[in-house]
């Protein structure tokens, strides 16, 4: 089904926002890792596990290690190596580290609220550090709760309600084991998404995941000894073995005995990230037990089946969408080649553009390739379209470098509805997809035609067997969420929105999504939502 043609005298809306001028795509929170190794230098190979896991978030990062008696920490603004250098890290000695790489969702990018965060445990009075990927989405409720109880707040971070909520369970606990298990069991019960999180004490390294399972968590061995990763990729860097993702609602503790498996709370049918395989993850690491980069390859595939197109050569944005371009170019035997040449650093630099250099947008990130593009009838494939910022200049670029026909193809469905779960995409009111028609999208990109992959394309290419959070998409959350969280406050209001209700009577459910409760994942599209056959779009002369 082709969208009506949008009236060509209606202005069609174009949100500026300053801080997206070189790239749109959303942004990860953060990665974590954890480390039990007495053998090994644990804070020089914690430098290398977050160095490996930089693409989850460039704002600060930090390292604790423990030497069996005491914790000692060190975090910095800016990306891994402009913290730590191998030399710094060495002189955090101990038998076990964590460590953690942040990209802010909730908190504002400073300082105090890097992490990992230090905090004193008011039962066993030892030291415990805390670091966690994630947003958890009724934190203004807790730390409400927790400040009318007495409690006072160091940070704005919602890792420290993490921590502060954590810490006043298990009174009464004489055994360790049980004191963590009972606490952990409490938070999973009273805080369900979104988090990954490793957490350092004296004596013991553990790791969990939420009942949901929303953000990744993976365990590795190396030399006989335990890692966890936000992904497998930093276990690789080590030469770490992969053993398996940790499980939704588990708690794993390591120490000088081993390793161990405690399930706090009886897992949610999972609701994992989509937008890990889709674009977050890096094309190396495995995901549900299959790469990254096979994944996008298929929905590559999968938006070749739905929307082919006349042209002469495939191209990819660098360098997410390549091998969503790879997977494109497979399917229609049309050539691949690179077309655009990203400049990798230009967002690493803390030293503003002028007004001149703003003005060039997109070419301070991409430089289009005439070779390649004159004269030809270009498909070009990316992952997402957000704001709808960053794709228009891309589009400007290559019609400038003489490209005679531009086809966007994007490996995604659009994105309708804000993440609540740690990615920091935008509101809704600021998503174009939201907004606009894919008809208005197209115009507003100034491409020749425009596809989206659908839903149940892009359920098809990952082929998973177990749901995933499809609420970019849907509007269908796994929770209710709170729908007006300022960035840099915990203090705001909680405002939820409910979870549509299944129409078997079972329970909330999102379509093909996760469900919380006893409710099931169906085929039917939620009501008042778009449906997935209006995806594709062409320009009047090409219709």
């Amino acid at each position: 089904m082709v969208q009506p043609i949008a009236n060509a005298d209606s202005p069609v809306p174009h949100t500026h926002v300053p801080e997206r001028m070189i790239d749109d795509r959303p942004r990860e929170a953060c990665g974590v890792f954890g480390i039990w190794a007495p053998e090994l230098d644990v804070a020089v190979e914690t430098f290398y596990g977050i160095h490996t896991l930089q693409h989850r978030g460039q704002e600060s990062a930090g390292i604790c290690t423990t030497d069996g008696r005491r914790l000692s920490v060190k975090t910095g603004m800016g990306l891994v190596a402009q913290v730590f250098d191998e030399q710094s890290a060495a002189e955090l000695e101990g038998i076990a580290a964590i460590g953690h790489t942040r990209y802010s969702t909730t908190g504002a990018s400073r300082f105090r609220n890097a992490q990992p965060i230090l905090l004193e445990d008011p039962v066993t009075s030892e030291a415990v550090a805390i670091a966690h990927n994630g947003n958890v989405v009724n934190a203004a409720q807790v730390r409400a709760e927790l400040t009318e109880a007495g409690e006072v707040f160091e940070t704005s971070t919602d890792t420290e309600v993490l921590a502060k909520y954590l810490l006043r369970q298990g009174e009464g606990q004489d055994d360790e084991d049980e004191l963590w298990e009972s606490r952990f069991t409490a938070l999973m019960h009273h805080i369900e998404v979104a988090y990954s999180l490793v957490l350092l004490t004296p004596g013991r390294l553990m790791a969990a995941r939420d009942p949901y399972g929303v953000r990744p968590l993976c365990i590795g061995r190396v030399g006989g000894r335990y890692v966890v990763a936000s992904e497998s990729c930093a276990l690789d860097q080590l030469g770490a073995e992969f053993l398996r993702d940790v499980r939704p609602g588990e708690l794993i503790t390591i120490d000088e005995s081993g390793l161990r498996s405690y399930q706090a709370v009886v897992p949610a049918q999972p609701a994992g990230c989509v937008f890990e395989h889709i674009y977050f993850a890096r094309p190396d690491s495995i995901l549900d037990g299959q790469a990254a980069w096979h994944s996008r390859s298929q929905l590559g595939v999968e938006l070749a089946r739905e929307h082919p197109a006349d042209a002469d050569v495939v191209i990819g944005v660098p360098d997410s969408a390549t091998a969503h371009a790879i997977g494109y170019s497979s399917e229609t035997g049309i050539p691949y080649s690179e077309g655009l040449v990203k400049n990798r650093y230009v967002g690493r630099t803390f030293i503003s553009p002028d007004q001149r250099l703003r003005d060039l947008g997109a070419h301070l990130k991409y430089n289009p390739m005439p070779s390649v593009l004159a004269g030809r009838r270009v498909v070009v494939v990316d992952d997402t379209i957000v704001r709808g910022t960053t794709t228009p200049r891309i589009v400007k670029l290559l019609r400038e470098a003489g490209a005679a026909e531009i086809h966007m193809r994007i490996a995604a469905p659009p994105i309708r509805h804000p993440c609540h779960f740690g990615v920091d995409m935008a509101t809704r009111q600021e998503l174009i997809a939201a907004r606009q028609s894919v008809e208005e999208i197209r115009q507003h990109l100034g491409a020749d035609s425009l596809g989206y992959l659908s839903l149940d394309g892009l359920q098809r290419a990952l082929d998973l067997g177990k749901p995933t959070c499809l609420a970019c998409f849907t509007g269908n959350y796994p929770v209710s969420v709170q729908t007006d969280f300022e960035i840099d406050t915990l203090t705001v209001p909680l405002v939820t929105a409910p979870v549509p209700t299944s129409t078997n009577g079972n329970g909330p459910s999102n379509g093909n999504g996760p469900s919380n409760g006893n409710g099931s994942g169906g085929n039917g599209t939620r009501r008042g939502a778009r449906s997935d056959e209006t995806m594709v779009a062409l320009a009047p002369e090409r219709r």
